[in-house]
C-alpha cells in the first residue's frame, strides 16, 4: 500500500495552523493588555502606547480571517485535486492557442499564468482591504486607489518578462542534468541572486519609487564620516520616497563589494528629528556589514538552497509521491510544487533556527554601535522607531521566539541598558 503522501501533507498543514493560532492567540491576548511594560514606561507615551494597542488588535484581527481562508482554500485545493485538473486544462488552453500541449515549456507557463491570475484574484480583497481600512484606519497608508493598482499592475508584468525565461531554464536543466542536476539548479539560482540582486536596485526598484541622492548637510556629513571610519565602501547614498506609500519607515543597504550604497526612508528622517539618531540606525546596519552577518546569511541560504534541490532529485522521479496527489505525469514544475508541500515540517524547523541567528545578530549589530559610543542614540532611535511605526510594545514569549527576526524592543533596550564587561 502505498504511502499517503496527500493525507499526510494536509494533515501537517492543519496541525501546523492551529498549533500557530493557538500562538496567534496568545499575541493577541498580549495586545490587549492594558499597560506597558515595565522597561517602557516613561519611554513610551500612554497616547502612542494605546495606538499602538489598537493598531496591533487591529492586524490582529484581520490576521484571524485571513489565515483561517487561507488554510480552508490551500486545503481544499489539494484535497479535492485541483492542481492536476488544472494542469489538465492547461494542456487545452496551450492546444487551444495553437501551441504544441506535448511541449512541457508552453505547458508550464500557462498552468503558471492560470496559478498568479487565481493568486492575485483570491488575495486582492485582502490587500485592499489590508492597505485601505486597516493602514488607513491608523494613518499609515498615503497610497492612491489608483497607484496600488498601477504597482500591481507592474509587478504583473514584470513576472510576465521575468518569469517565462527562468521556468523554462529551469525545465531545461531538470530534462538535461542527470547525476548533477543538484548542482547545475544550484549553480543557476546562485548566478539568478547574484543578477537580481545587481538589477534590482538598478532597474527594478525605481519602478516603484523614486531614489534621489541624499542632499548636502550635515546628516551626509555624519554618515559618510561614520562609513569612512568603518572603512565601508558607500558609492551612494540615497532617500526613498516611501512616504508615497506608506509613513512606516526604515533604512537599509545593499551592493556588494566595493560598490555600497545605503538607502534611507524620507520618513525615517521626517520622523527623527534628530541626526544623532539616524546616524544610529545606520551605524546598526553597518554593524551587520562589519560582522559580516550578511556573508553569513547569503552563505546559509546557498547551503539550504543546494540541499533542497538535492533533496528534490531524490523524490522526482517518485511515481507514487505524483500520483498520491492526484497526477499520472511527471512534469518538472508539479514535482517542485509538491516537494516543498513535502518538506514544510523541515521549513518550519529551519526558519525557526534562522529567527534565533537572525535575533543574535540584531544584538550584535546593537552592541557595535553602543561600542563606536551611539548607545543613547539608538537607544532613541529605536524606541522613535517603535513609536512611530506603531510596533507591539507588549509581545507573547512563545510568540515573539517562533515567529520574530528581531528581538522585541524590551528586549534591545535591556542589553543597550546592559553595563560592558570590563576586562581583567
Amino acid at each position: 500500500m502505498a504511502f499517503p503522501f496527500l493525507e499526510a501533507v494536509i494533515g501537517f498543514m492543519i496541525s501546523l495552523y492551529f498549533f500557530e493560532t493557538y500562538l496567534d492567540l496568545r499575541q493577541h491576548a498580549a495586545h490587549k493588555l492594558p499597560t506597558l511594560p515595565k522597561t517602557l514606561e516613561g519611554v513610551i507615551s500612554q497616547e502612542k502606547f494605546e495606538k499602538s494597542r489598537a493598531y496591533s488588535l487591529d492586524k490582529s484581527r484581520f490576521h484571524f480571517v485571513h489565515e483561517f481562508v487561507t488554510i480552508l482554500m490551500d486545503s481544499a485545493i489539494l484535497f479535492f485535486r485541483v492542481l492536476p485538473w488544472f494542469w489538465k486544462r492547461s494542456a487545452d488552453f496551450v492546444a487551444l492557442a495553437g501551441l504544441n500541449a506535448e511541449n512541457e515549456i508552453w505547458h508550464t507557463l500557462a498552468f503558471l499564468g492560470g496559478v498568479m491570475i487565481w493568486s492575485q484574484i483570491t488575495d486582492l480583497p485582502f490587500s485592499l482591504y489590508s492597505t485601505f481600512v486597516v493602514e488607513a484606519r491608523h494613518g499609515f497608508n498615503k497610497q492612491t486607489i489608483w497607484l496600488f493598482f498601477r504597482d500591481m499592475i507592474k509587478g504583473i508584468c514584470l513576472t510576465v518578462i521575468l518569469g517565462p525565461p527562468i521556468v523554462s531554464a529551469i525545465i531545461v536543466i531538470v530534462q538535461k542534468g542527470g547525476d548533477y542536476l543538484a548542482i547545475y539548479l544550484w549553480a543557476f539560482m546562485f548566478v539568478l541572486s547574484l543578477v537580481m540582486m545587481t538589477l534590482y536596485p538598478v532597474l527594478i526598484a525605481p519602478l516603484f519609487n523614486k531614489f534621489t541622492p541624499l542632499p548636502e548637510g550635515e546628516l551626509r556629513q555624519k554618515i559618510e564620516k561614520l562609513a569612512s571610519s568603518l572603512k565601508f565602501p558607500l558609492k551612494k547614498l540615497f532617500v526613498v520616497d516611501g512616504s508615497t506609500r506608506s509613513s512606516h519607515s526604515n533604512a537599509y543597504m545593499y551592493g556588494f563589494f566595493k560598490n555600497k550604497r545605503i538607502v534611507l526612508y524620507d520618513t525615517l528622517i521626517q520622523q527623527c528629528k534628530n541626526d544623532e539618531e539616524i546616524v544610529a540606525v545606520i551605524a546598526h546596519e553597518l554593524g551587520h556589514w562589519k560582522l559580516n552577518h550578511t556573508m553569513y546569511s547569503f552563505i546559509a541560504v546557498q547551503i539550504l538552497t543546494f540541499l533542497q534541490f538535492g533533496g528534490y532529485t531524490l523524490v522526482r522521479n517518485s511515481s507514487s509521491l505524483f500520483q498520491s496527489f492526484g497526477f499520472d505525469t511527471q512534469p518538472v514544475i508539479i514535482g517542485l510544487i509538491i516537494f516543498q508541500h513535502t518538506i514544510i515540517p523541515i521549513q518550519h524547523i529551519v526558519s525557526f533556527a534562522l529567527n534565533l541567528v537572525s535575533r543574535s545578530f540584531e544584538f550584535q549589530a546593537d552592541a557595535f554601535a553602543k561600542k563606536l559610543g551611539y548607545s543613547s542614540a539608538l537607544r532613541a532611535g529605536l524606541v522613535k522607531l517603535q513609536e512611530e511605526n506603531l510596533s507591539a510594545m507588549n509581545t507573547d514569549p512563545w510568540y515573539s521566539a517562533y515567529h520574530y527576526s528581531h528581538p522585541p524592543l524590551v528586549e534591545r533596550l535591556a542589553a543597550i541598558d546592559k553595563p560592558d564587561k570590563k576586562a581583567d
